[in-house]
């Protein structure tokens, strides 16, 4: 019954109104003993045992001294004295004293006798004088209480000691304890006992039965703070919270177990939800449920998804051949499996020619246009066929769970014959020649590689005035080779079937697609000697080993500072080659908005690359430095840098995917460079919309990720635009955590639900818009990055659009509620979204909205808050307060509740 209440428990070590015989204390000087032990009765009329002096005739030191008392487990001891004290003008005694005077003595054991220690101050300690405030007279009689405290206490027990000079008094009752903090459970957290060995004492706890503490590397056993009263302070520092498969009982001191056909995923205070469609729950205090046979939950599903299975055929198969390239389509299954994740997987097998033979897979040498697998639309162009052959095509229908299932995934087929060679031409028509010239035609080739040798001359003569005008028609043929790389396809003419003369469009190579990867850093990083680089100090540390600072001091060229990624000793092949994948990467691209690489140094440990230095560093700590330094121009042009990179990038078919401010770096004159190309692959396809299809695995940074690349793992141009959307509100923001601290599971299902982060404080609406815009569902509805180029030109040739209106919306997070509108500290700091700080608040004193109105900002240092927006953030809500300062008003907003916010999660 006590597991609730805050209130002390006393530990009494003497008490001598409950001595029902003798108490025995030792008088000084024995000789001469004036202290009298007599039975009285108290004020409830109980007989108790009572101490009196009266030698107001006399100025010697008169003694009392009371058994040895064990401490046991304290620190700290009080001693409570009820005492009557006559007035000297009744008794008419020149020596008479209206005080006494009480001391200690601490020893290890039992060790005093008549003589032993010493009466006197010195080895006794004094604890306090005692004065009387209610003096007796001869006609009335009249008590003092006094409660005084004895610490640091060392030995494991000690005497008390009385002394009278000249006093007429009597001690009714003397009680000695010590105060201790009761055992108590709240917050799913149970605190034991507690003795208090100073002015605040912090207690450990555990976590109640089926409780855990929140997970993390920063997470902490439960303590709470024990008073020197003996009263429990506060609240737990660190919350236990009821784990997964139970929720909190009636009051947060146990957890309950999820009922059958009921679970609860995870832990913390949600409560035991329904199990999903098509899945049920085996016993009580389920963390999931299990799904029904037949039916199966993907790895990426959450818990709280139905069950589902895998689609069934597709349907109808149509082929259309033409020479040695077929196109096929089809139908959706009827039974897509109850999910949205619907793709489809081709498969080609060769028969031989004519109708006899054996079949087998299909080689390298055919092609797939959009791709072989993760197939979203329902149709596909396949070609590299050999001429005359028999070919059967299988398309399967997958979905999330098709993997999970023990049978082979639903599938269709369609048999199909060549026809001609395997050969492909391509014409164009040249026009604008001069009559009666001499001319001559070279042809090469152009693939993913670059491009090949031109071919050998062909000369013709057009003809001269007065002849039959002459149309000159080159035609190219393409023969398909299987080969080590794939081919991809280049327009050789424009729309109206023209050349392109001097059309040069570089194009990025995917490292990976060389067969021995050192091919690729050959071609792409320059080769540096060792001796030119020179390390001063290392600066970070990445994935493969340390970042450091240097010097590259190349003969014949200027010294500079450049940035130097080592490669630690001990790696594998596969490591190395990784490392130097991104050298690889860098070394295809020249832009003044993206990182430049310098070179490599492969020939001697330890194996390095060298970029250009960046003054400033990552962008987000860059920004979160200098927290409000900028203007809006400054801003948006860095933002304009960033566009340009990535305009550059996307126009060389190459996606970055893990576009973040912290991959985006500064130099000196504020000039913002892509860069960390780790997570970087090729759009292998020539189409408008190429994707790339990440293997199972691998982490995706969520909160900077397009939906479709979460879902998917389908990375585009697109999906870099939706993660240009959070560089620009990281940007604007200051490098404020995209999100906040919502779990990444929070902000997959807020975006599901339409969700946007709203505009940061002072951004302006066209900003924001253009935000919106990179933050569409429908890729296809995103603008492009040369499209975001213009739009972030048309606003700086244009000042006026970047001022921020009064009719601006104001979203969640924006408007910091008053300090007024709160009834606790607590609770203000939580409408802030502050309360990491809560503890610190606390601890410094101030406990307070009163106090808390006195905020400065060294006041804020001193808790702990260096943040320059979160400084900010707090002292706005301060300033707002009113100057008649009302405490207690309830019903204080969690954020801006006026406008939007955040779905229920």
């Amino acid at each position: 019954k006590y597991n609730n209440m805050l209130f002390c428990w006393l530990k009494v070590l003497l008490n001598t109104k409950l001595e029902t015989s003798d108490l025995g204390w030792t008088n000084y000087p024995a000789e001469d003993p004036q202290w009298e032990e007599l039975s009285g009765l108290d004020e409830e009329a109980t007989s108790v045992r009572t101490y009196e002096i009266c030698t107001p005739d006399s100025p010697t030191s008169y003694w009392l001294r009371t058994r040895w008392i064990p401490r046991r487990a304290a620190s700290i001891i009080y001693v409570e004295i009820r005492f009557t004290m006559m007035e000297c003008v009744s008794l008419n005694w020149r020596h008479c004293k209206e005080t006494f005077d009480l001391y200690s003595y601490q020893s290890d054991s039992d060790e005093a006798t008549p003589s032993h220690p010493a009466w006197m101050e010195n080895p006794y300690a004094k604890v306090s004088t005692l004065a009387a405030d209610q003096l007796m007279s001869r006609s009335e009689r009249r008590s003092n209480l006094r409660l005084l405290r004895v610490q640091r206490l060392q030995g494991a027990g000690l005497y008390l000691a009385f002394r009278s000079q000249g006093t007429c008094m009597a001690l009714l009752a003397v009680r000695v304890f010590y105060r201790k903090c009761p055992p108590l459970r709240r917050a799913f957290a149970y605190f034991p006992e507690t003795v208090p060995h100073s002015l605040v004492e912090q207690a450990q706890g555990v976590c109640v039965e089926n409780a855990v503490t929140p997970p993390g590397e920063q997470s902490q056993p439960p303590s709470m703070l024990c008073g020197e009263d003996g009263q429990w302070v506060g609240q737990p520092t660190s919350s236990c919270s009821c784990r997964p498969g139970y929720e909190a009982g009636d009051t947060n001191v146990r957890c309950r177990a999820c009922p059958s056909g009921q679970f609860k995923a995870g832990s913390g205070p949600g409560v035991c939800v329904p199990c999903p469609d098509r899945s049920n729950t085996l016993i009580p205090g389920s963390a999931y449920c299990l799904c029904h046979p037949g039916y199966r939950r993907a790895d990426s599903d959450p818990p709280h998804a139905a069950c589902t299975r895998p689609p069934s055929a597709p349907r109808s198969i149509v082929s259309q051949i033409n020479d040695t390239s077929v196109t096929l389509e089809w139908s959706e299954p009827l039974d897509r499996g109850g999910r949205g994740d619907l793709v489809y997987r081709v498969f080609c097998s060769s028969c031989g020619t004519g109708l006899a033979g054996s079949c087998s897979p299909c080689g390298d040498s055919v092609l797939y246009r959009p791709a072989q697998r993760g197939l979203t639309q329902r149709r596909v162009s396949v070609w590299g066929l050999r001429p005359h052959t028999k070919y059967t095509f299988t398309v399967q229908s997958l979905n999330g769970v098709s993997a999970l299932s023990q049978s082979e995934p639903a599938s269709d087929r369609v048999n199909v014959t060549t026809s001609r060679d395997g050969t492909r031409s391509s014409s164009v028509v040249v026009t604008g020649l001069q009559r009666a010239g001499r001319y001559r035609v070279q042809v090469r080739a152009r693939s993913q590689a670059g491009y090949g040798s031109f071919s050998s001359e062909a000369s013709f003569n057009t003809l001269p005035d007065g002849e039959t005008p002459v149309c000159l028609t080159v035609c190219v043929y393409n023969i398909q080779t299987s080969g080590n790389r794939r081919v991809k396809d280049s327009e050789l003419s424009d729309k109206s079937g023209h050349y392109q003369m001097g059309q040069t469009m570089k194009v990025y190579i995917d490292p990976f697609t060389y067969e021995d990867p050192n091919e690729a850093v050959r071609e792409f990083a320059k080769e540096i000697e060792a001796s030119f680089v020179k390390i001063e100090e290392v600066i970070g540390a990445g994935e493969f080993g340390e970042v450091c600072r240097g010097r590259l001091r190349v003969p014949g060229r200027k010294e500079n500072y450049v940035a130097i990624k080592t490669l630690k000793g001990g790696y594998t092949d596969k490591q190395r080659r990784d490392f130097l994948s991104e050298a690889s990467i860098m070394g295809q691209f020249q832009h003044p908005n993206i990182i430049h690489l310098e070179g490599v140094i492969t020939t001697s440990c330890p194996v390095m690359i060298l970029t250009e230095f960046m003054e400033n560093g990552a962008l987000d700590s860059f920004l979160r430095v200098n927290d409000g330094q900028f203007t809006t121009i400054q801003l948006v042009g860095m933002l304009r840098g960033i566009a340009a990179g990535m305009k550059y990038l996307s126009d060389m078919s190459f996606v970055h995917r893990d576009l973040a401010a912290r991959n985006i770096l500064v130099n000196s004159n504020l000039v913002c460079k892509v860069s960390d190309f780790g997570l970087s692959r090729f759009l292998t396809e020539n189409s408008s919309d190429p994707t790339y299809t990440s293997s199972l695995g691998g982490k995706i940074p969520i909160r900077w990720t397009a939906p479709e690349a979460i879902a998917y793992r389908k990375f585009t141009s697109a999906s870099d635009g939706w993660s240009y959307g959070i560089v620009m509100w990281e940007v604007m923001s200051y490098g404020e955590r995209p999100y906040w601290d919502m779990s990444n599971q929070d902000v997959i299902n807020a975006i599901e639900q339409d969700y946007r982060l709203p505009p940061p404080p002072e951004c302006p609406a066209s900003l924001h818009a253009l935000m919106l815009d990179c933050w569409q569902k429908e890729r296809a509805n995103r603008p492009r990055f040369c499209d975001v180029v213009s739009a972030l030109d048309r606003l700086i040739r244009n000042p006026a659009s970047l001022k921020v209106t009064g009719s601006q919306p104001l979203l969640d997070q924006r408007v910091p509620p008053s300090l007024s509108s709160c009834g606790s500290v607590s609770e203000w700091l939580r409408a802030l979204k502050m309360e990491r700080y809560e503890q610190s608040f606390l601890q410094s004193g101030f406990t307070s909205l009163e106090v808390v109105s006195q905020l400065n900002t060294d006041d804020l240092l001193r808790v702990g808050v260096t943040l320059a927006g979160h400084q900010k953030k707090i002292l706005s809500s301060v300033q707002t307060a009113t100057e008649t300062f009302i405490p207690g008003t309830p019903g204080c907003p969690d954020g801006d509740t006026e406008h939007q916010t955040l779905p229920d999660l």
